[in-house]
């Protein structure tokens, strides 16, 4: 369903996965990668949700560091993984967050909101406070630092109850940080939504699929 194309940002051009719906779109999403890049697994979640109605492009991130980043689920990609979200920075990524949303305006979509997944998910959190677009974070583990900036939009996160990278006592910060927003916990681990990995949930990652579609449908109406 989904095609690459070419974005124009602060960072000089990079790629992206555009999905786009067989119908009339209900908005624009930006889908945010985890730090193994834009792969199967991400251009796969970007398919669903255009089939689900959103017009959405997920940019490639690692662009500016290195091209064509497609990483593995093992601890050579994670260890990789790492280091490019080390070389790129937040800053840089919330730039590139912001041209793809920028993109989307131009396609005429009034309302853009953000998903993301690991990684993407504390940008998904600073694409609200940051750019106030409505947004989901699945399992942001590095979003803690930033919970001292205001929301924006309204807001969804996602954990795991057994995400070892997300300690019960982080999840109570992001409620007591925002009590507008709406925080769901499951009986899964980190990365419950991604097939392609061993903490893999078809259980939770269905429920959170429903809730985030539902929010997201309201959100950009």
């Amino acid at each position: 369903m989904g095609s690459w194309i070419e974005l124009d940002t602060p960072q000089g051009r990079i790629s992206a996965w555009h999905s786009a719906p067989d119908r009339a779109a209900l908005g624009g999403l930006v889908v945010i990668q985890e730090i193994f890049g834009v792969n199967a697994h991400i251009r796969d979640v970007c398919d669903r949700f255009a089939r689900e109605g959103f017009d959405v492009v997920a940019p490639a991130l690692f662009d500016p560091v290195e091209r064509g980043v497609e990483l593995d689920y093992d601890k050579a990609g994670v260890a990789r993984g790492r280091d490019l979200v080390t070389a790129l920075g937040f800053e840089r990524a919330v730039e590139l967050v912001d041209a793809a949303a920028s993109w989307l305006r131009s396609h005429h979509h009034a309302k853009v909101g953000a998903v993301g997944f690991c990684w993407g998910g504390s940008l998904a959190l600073l694409a609200n406070t940051r750019l106030g677009l409505p947004s989901v974070s699945y399992y942001g583990a590095r979003s803690v630092g930033f919970l001292d900036e205001p929301l924006r939009a309204p807001m969804v996160f996602h954990f795991g109850e057994h995400d070892a990278s997300i300690p019960p006592a982080d999840i109570e910060k992001h409620r007591q940080a925002y009590p507008q927003a709406e925080v769901h916990l499951y009986d899964a681990g980190h990365g419950f939504n991604c097939d392609r990995r061993a903490d893999y949930d078809s259980d939770a990652a269905a429920t959170a699929w429903t809730r985030t579609v539902g929010f997201l449908r309201d959100a950009l109406a």
